[in-house]
């Protein structure tokens, strides 16, 4: 398969210690915090272990989340929102703005802060695995069911926990409607081309691909539309790769519609409409080289030199001289000025979201547990908070390189 994919940085995070000296009141108490400090720091190097699976993902996720929906949710199932909600402080850098964090003392920023670096480490498992040479089915697999999980967290923390934060999510930052969106229609598209390399290689009919390609590309500028309003200091080169891919997909829509003409006996519009697919290709080689001369965060990659970009060009003009051979041999036909309307609805391969919810409560919290926190023996300073110098370190990603000039082309 050997797909590229574009990835932003993961958020980085202050630690946190959970230590409520003189609030949690009995051992069960001081257990929970112990558990919630030691959890989350497993997930956070987690984020960065290239062993990591998405079953210890799971595991280490649902652990950390149980304990945290205690500061969360009520325990009588109430309304009434729980008492130790604010009672620590989080901090958290965004995926495009650089190490400047964001701090709020309320467990929902901590929730969603943290499920979006979930979602993030989907994405980046998926596209490590995608990038093999030699991928296998079940690899494939696992690809395009971790970028529909990634898209079903993302739109799960949009539609139902984001809403909920007491500050107003900034704009252009990771929390923000617009960047959420974008990163759900780029997993939905990233999947569907997992679901094209394995029509391609099973020989599906090429109308089936040539919809799903056209589908995929609409997916991509989608996502770019849903960015064009912010700072493109930020957004530019994730811009870029979505542009890119946008062209790359309807170079193969128009390749493969191209073929469908020809067994319809549509020889020049057949022709007409792989010379589209040229223009696209071409258009999608000059993004290539733009995309590695663009700063900004994210991936460093040469996306040219995979063997999926690769292989397009080839296709296309193969494709195109056997359509002008046969169209000087036995149709005659006129090309067409006007490139065919691509009007293709794909019937199946279409993305949706993996349903997401957050575990349930772990087994600690009872409403004994939850009643041994007294926030009367509060200290007065409040040590919960963050010293003002704390400093955000980066989380050290094995697939975010420091940047470098990465011009390429597509052959």
């Amino acid at each position: 398969m050997t797909h590229w994919f574009h990835r932003n940085p993961l958020k980085a995070t202050a630690p946190v210690s959970f230590n409520f000296y003189g609030v949690a009141t009995t051992p069960g108490a001081t257990k929970i915090c112990n558990d919630l400090r030691l959890s989350r720091t497993r997930l956070l190097e987690l984020f960065t272990d290239l062993s990591c699976n998405p079953e210890m993902m799971k595991n280490a996720t649902d652990l950390y989340f149980s304990l945290l929906q205690g500061f969360i949710i009520s325990l009588d199932d109430s309304s009434q929102e729980c008492k130790l909600r604010y009672i620590q402080n989080f901090k958290w850098t965004d995926t495009l703005q650089g190490q400047v964090p964001s701090s709020q003392q309320d467990a929902v920023f901590e929730l969603v802060s943290m499920g979006f670096n979930v979602a993030l480490w989907y994405t980046k498992y998926a596209s490590r695995l995608a990038g093999k040479e030699d991928i296998t089915e079940d690899e494939a697999k696992d690809v395009h069911r971790s970028l529909k999980i990634a898209a079903g967290i993302f739109k799960h923390l949009k539609e139902s926990h984001i809403p909920k934060l007491i500050t107003p999510v900034e704009k252009g930052r990771d929390l923000e409607a617009r960047l959420i969106d974008s990163y759900i229609i780029q997993c939905q598209a990233e999947a569907q081309e997992v679901t094209i390399a394995r029509a391609i290689e099973l020989k599906h009919n090429p109308g089936l691909i040539a919809a799903l390609a056209y589908e995929t590309a609409n997916f991509y500028q989608k996502a770019d539309q849903t960015l064009s309003s912010l700072d493109p200091t930020y957004v530019g080169k994730w811009r870029k790769y979505l542009n890119l891919k946008t062209c790359f997909y309807m170079a193969y829509a128009y390749c493969y519609h191209g073929q469908t003409l020809l067994t319809s006996d549509k020889c020049g519009e057949a022709i007409r409409s792989l010379q589209e697919s040229e223009k696209f290709f071409a258009k999608a080689e000059a993004l290539c080289k733009e995309y590695g001369e663009t700063k900004g965060p994210g991936t460093t990659a040469k996306p040219s030199g995979h063997l999926f970009f690769r292989k397009l060009g080839s296709l296309i003009k193969n494709t195109l001289e056997k359509c002008q051979r046969e169209n000087g041999f036995i149709y005659f036909q006129k090309v067409p000025a006007e490139a065919p309307q691509l009007e293709l609805k794909a019937n199946y391969g279409l993305v949706e979201p993996v349903p997401f919810e957050f575990p349930a409560l772990n087994a600690h919290w009872t409403p004994e547990t939850l009643a041994a926190f007294d926030l009367t023996k509060r200290p007065k300073d409040d040590t919960a908070k963050p010293k003002p110098d704390e400093d955000v370190k980066p989380l050290k990603e094995p697939d975010i390189k420091p940047q470098k000039d990465s011009g390429c082309q597509i052959s």
